[in-house]
């Protein structure tokens, strides 16, 4: 079932903020987004995708270079946030399968033998954070999910203990975001890390 909705993105927000799905015409977007930095600390969206030698060895300009690499063969999802025409959000979203290191976490295993599609990570430029843009992140990463066939997205939140949470700490979301997106809880193997759903409309 779809959760009940407990909040909204905040009026400025969404009337400010538009959502695209990724593609290759839009790199120098995501470059522009993840700066000099390459997002979090070198990682260009490649954690969920390598081992975690592969991911500790090619930090920066060979991450830069992989990822670019799958956006440009069309096999890279997510969707990008806009606000006055400035690349300001990043969600990345694919089938599980997609992200081979889910698969070695005894947290975030499989919760079934459904097919689902993931969530994995958010990126959003200061400025921009705590304002809700997950939120509408999130919506559109349901939409651009169900174009490519996906039935099910499931994500893996944080659930912080305390009211704040450190920005480095909340890069998979937080829960409350997921709930407000109409997620749902559907395991919990670690006290703060839920796994949460959403069921996409069919064709």
């Amino acid at each position: 079932m779809r959760g009940k909705r407990t909040g909204t993105v905040p009026a400025a927000v969404a009337s400010a903020a538009t959502f695209r799905p990724l593609s290759p015409a839009r790199w120098h977007d995501v470059e522009r987004l993840f700066g000099a930095r390459g997002a979090c600390a070198g990682c260009w969206c490649m954690y969920w995708r390598l081992s975690a030698r592969q991911y500790a060895d090619g930090k920066g300009e060979r991450h830069r270079r992989a990822f670019h690499r799958l956006v440009a063969e069309g096999s890279a999802h997510g969707v990008l946030a806009y606000v006055g025409g400035t690349p300001v959000g990043w969600c990345a979203i694919g089938p599980r399968t997609s992200f081979p290191r889910l698969a070695g976490s005894r947290v975030l295993a499989p919760v079934d033998d459904k097919p689902v599609w993931s969530v994995v990570c958010f990126f959003i430029a200061r400025g921009h954070r705590r304002r809700g843009l997950s939120v509408g992140l999130l919506d559109a990463a349901a939409a651009c999910a169900a174009r490519h066939g996906a039935r099910l997205l499931e994500g893996y939140p944080n659930e912080p203990r305390k009211k704040a949470m450190p920005d480095a700490f909340a890069w998979t979301g937080i829960a409350a975001s997921f709930t407000r997106a109409g997620f749902e809880e559907c395991a919990r193997r670690s006290p703060g890390r839920p796994i949460m759903r959403r069921p996409l409309p069919g064709r």
